[in-house]
């Protein structure tokens, strides 16, 4: 496949689904895609107020693979530092290739009210850049919160780019996707933890997915998870070593095949 088939390929999934920028990293991909209502260093990608949990400051990197082209990658890093109730989250990523390449950076402030609240505002700055037709810029807001109902049920919702914000140009025909997610998260044993979300993405349909996270043992957890529309299968796993996570997951989509990923993580 020559280089100019990939690249219009990949112009064409990434307008059509708006999903090249986002990444929710090893853990909440493997439970596919579940990040409303839990919580994790990368959580500010599904739900701002995801990052509530961490009682270190924390960074992680995280590298991502397309297998149906040589080139085609992501490339992430979360760095989370939480003061006592507030928190400050930072992303940066990167998809694509040489020809055409996505960069959104992010600023997350989160707050707990209590045990049982979270609400959190992110601000971020989107890039796309083609070669020979230029690049585009755009600036959106997400919000988010999550509510412990209870020790084993927490739900979670969040609105990405509600103001509807568009590229600074109109050379790049691209749009800021709008996504809306609501999600319920339970914890049905120490080892057991099941996840739901229900996605809607303004200009696309419905989706709807499942994933379950159980830790095998102390240190090795197993995932997960599926997506309704259109369907895909996901699974990984993680190790908790003390301060440092590692975590794997491979996701299954009809577009651009099978996409393994990795990420490090320290908690300081």
């Amino acid at each position: 496949m020559s280089k100019y088939l990939n690249l219009f390929l990949i112009l064409i999934i990434s307008v059509k689904v708006c999903t090249g920028q986002t990444n929710f990293g090893p853990r909440l991909t493997a439970m596919g895609n579940n990040g409303a209502a839990v919580k994790d260093v990368w959580g500010a990608e599904a739900n701002p107020a995801g990052i509530t949990d961490l009682k270190n400051a924390t960074i992680a990197l995280n590298y991502a693979k397309y297998l149906f082209d040589s080139e085609l990658s992501r490339q992430a890093i979360a760095f989370v530092l939480p003061m006592q109730n507030n928190y400050l989250g930072f992303n940066f990523q990167r998809y694509g290739i040489s020809e055409y390449n996505e960069i959104k950076t992010g600023l997350t402030l989160a707050k707990k009210f209590g045990e049982k609240l979270s609400i959190a505002l992110k601000g971020n700055y989107h890039q796309i850049k083609i070669s020979n037709y230029g690049a585009s810029t755009g600036f959106s807001v997400d919000v988010g919160a999550i509510y412990n109902f209870n020790e084993i049920l927490t739900f979670g919702a969040s609105i990405s780019n509600p103001s509807l914000q568009k590229y600074s140009t109109k050379s790049i025909a691209n749009a800021i996707p709008t996504v809306i997610n609501i999600g319920a998260a339970y914890q049905a044993s120490n080892k057991l933890l099941i996840a739901t979300t229900i996605s809607k993405d303004l200009k696309q349909i419905l989706d709807v997915a499942i994933g379950i996270d159980y830790k095998l043992i102390e240190i090795l957890s197993l995932r997960g998870g599926l997506t309704a529309k259109p369907f895909k299968q996901y699974v990984g796993f993680g190790i908790n070593y003390k301060k440092l996570m590692m975590d794997m997951a491979l996701g299954s989509d009809p577009h651009l095949g099978f996409s393994p990923q990795i990420a490090l993580a320290y908690a300081f």
